[in-house]
């Protein structure tokens, strides 16, 4: 045989294993810097694969490691498998931020244990805030019954915060809306719930007592959630000498719920001068007095009708001041809570139906800021409008409005039970998206500015050593409900305390406590992790009319095109080897 062609040969078969030998190589260096490098573009519209800003920069500040265990594990429905899988995804985003300071593991807390040691499981969890789902579950059998924890438990700095992962109280959604919803939440719960834990104290609420504010059974459920997630105290106004706000390390915010009887200056004072050193304030205000109660009279007999009373709680000019003005009139809408009227007698005894009731308007949240964004209508009962005072240093933002189909009714209003015997006229309902929640944030003046005199500006300044400060240093921030009952839970004797959104007559559950959980977390938290959830996960279906037409094609394409391709690579890589070897 020829020696150069062997040769050739040789120095060919060289090259060959050299190459191979280094695709080898920079395989197993591509993955393992893939493995400790993560990169991509995320193409999607809503940015579905990318931590908000205020998330990466929490993340990135972690000092100890967050353990999270999540407690979806083992044989589970598509649409559980599929929220374990997301989970799993939002937590290794999270890794790639936090490095090693972030350790998850997934488990199943029945996997492997008796039925007599599933028991003691179960309450452990449930103290932990860790609460099970009983499924049925379709096997050979036919159906039988499985306890999931849709949950996770995230552990920090010797503290533990449950997680639901599943957003499963929407009677107005299906489950695949469910299941997408509850995705979009996922990076702002996980993210909450570290800055939560990292906190060394809890943020300090003010509850403003000393004008008949309600404080008792009807405000149980959210004064305890309160006092779970943030130090509450409540104030006695006029039993103090001023509101000790963040600049003086107290009070990140206070709540004025339904004051019923007018405020004196010197307690507006007091007030005015904490929002001055940066205090933030929810005020839950009534424009009018008008309730339910007023169709009993001292007797005790049902009344079919009553005029609704003037509300003097002397804080116009403040509320103006800073942007607002509660209008003195209440709210009509057509998209509204129903009530039990008497229609008729069957014998002796009463016949009853449920009629929407026009003052009791459901407010369906449409704006995209982080407070009301992805959250469930909000019940409201004799609410007022809320008009905005143009002022440039000031934004103002419309949380919550009236329906398309309003109206206002102006003081005095003739509230009558009559009205439901009628079918009202939607034409007639021509004041739409009437405002009800405003948030307004920036740098607000003093609304005693040129009123005091100059003795008691003296004494503060040199006696009681807070001097008088005419305007914020820096912007705050404050939101103002024209619906005292915002606040409040229904409760009753044979009942007790019952949940906050809860309507008794038709078993609904509305978004109060959310939409002031999330108005508290606004005001006092400075993180800016609220952003996170107002971020939107499309849910893009398929044309099931399509689907059912174009199956068979579908499924072919799927089949045929893969081999197809394989094949026509394969011939023209097999052509041109041919012409290159027969050249040679």
């Amino acid at each position: 045989m020829n020696t150069p062609i062997i040769n050739k040969r040789k120095a060919q078969q060289r090259q060959a294993s050299i190459r191979i030998v280094l695709l080898l190589a920079i395989l197993v260096c591509v993955n393992l810097l893939a493995s400790r490098l993560h990169y991509g573009f995320d193409l999607t519209e809503e940015k579905r694969f990318t931590l908000s800003d205020a998330t990466k920069k929490m993340l990135s500040k972690m000092d100890e490691v967050a353990v999270v265990d999540v407690y979806l594990k083992g044989e589970l429905p598509s649409g559980f498998q599929r929220l374990a899988a997301t989970t799993r995804e939002k937590l290794n985003y999270f890794k790639e931020i936090a490095g090693k300071k972030i350790v998850y593991r997934f488990s199943d807390p029945f996997e492997g244990k008796t039925e007599k040691e599933k028991g003691p499981i179960f309450q452990a969890l449930a103290k932990k805030g860790i609460n099970g789902t009983n499924l049925q579950v379709k096997d050979e059998e036919g159906y039988s019954e499985k306890i999931i924890f849709p949950c996770a438990l995230v552990h920090y700095k010797g503290k533990d915060y449950p997680i639901n992962l599943l957003e499963n109280d929407h009677p107005g959604m299906g489950a695949f809306e469910v299941l997408n919803y509850s995705e979009s939440l996922l990076e702002y719960k996980f993210a909450a719930a570290i800055n939560t834990l990292s906190q060394p104290d809890q943020a300090g609420i003010g509850y403003i007592m000393g004008n008949q504010e309600n404080l008792g059974p009807h405000t149980a459920d959210m004064l305890n959630t309160i006092k779970y997630l943030y130090h509450l105290d409540t104030i006695d106004l006029q039993g103090s000498s001023y509101i000790p706000g963040p600049g003086l390390g107290t009070y990140e915010a206070i709540i004025i719920n339904k004051p019923r009887t007018a405020f004196e200056d010197k307690d507006k004072f007091k007030i005015d001068q904490y929002i001055m050193n940066g205090g933030h304030v929810i005020w839950l205000v009534d424009g009018l007095d008008a309730s339910m109660q007023n169709m009993v009279d001292s007797s005790g007999n049902t009344l079919q009708s009553f005029l609704s009373k003037d509300l003097p709680l002397n804080l116009d000019d403040m509320l103006f001041n800073y942007g607002v003005r509660i209008n003195a009139n209440l709210i009509e809408d057509m998209d509204c809570n129903p009530i039990p009227v008497v229609v008729g007698m069957q014998g002796d005894q009463p016949q009853t139906e449920l009629r929407k009731w026009i003052y009791f308007p459901v407010l369906m949240p449409s704006s995209k800021h982080p407070i009301v964004h992805n959250i469930d209508p909000v019940m409201t009962t004799f609410a007022s409008s809320i008009d905005t005072i143009a002022n440039p240093e000031l934004k103002k933002t419309v949380l919550l409005a009236s329906s398309k189909y309003s109206r206002v009714a102006p003081h005095p209003v003739r509230v009558s039970l009559s009205m439901m015997r009628y079918n009202l006229d939607n034409r007639l309902f021509n004041k739409p998206y009437q405002p009800v929640a405003v948030l307004i944030e920036g740098k607000f003046k003093s609304v005693f500015n040129n009123r005091l005199e100059p003795q008691f500006l003296s004494i503060l300044k040199d006696s009681l050593k807070m001097p008088f400060k005419a305007q914020c240093d820096s912007a705050t921030s404050m939101i103002v409900i024209s619906d005292g009952d915002m606040f409040e839970n229904d409760y009753s004797e044979r009942e007790g305390t019952m949940e906050m959104g809860y309507w008794r007559y038709t078993s609904n559950r509305f978004a109060n406590k959310t939409f002031m959980l999330n108005c508290i977390e606004y005001l006092t938290d400075r993180s800016g992790l609220l952003e996170s959830r107002s971020k939107d996960v499309k849910l893009r279906l398929l044309d099931n009319g399509r689907v059912q037409s174009e199956r068979s094609k579908w499924q072919w394409l799927n089949i045929l095109a893969p081999n197809i391709l394989v094949i026509l690579f394969a011939s023209v890589y097999l052509f041109f080897r041919k012409r290159k070897y027969e050249k040679q």
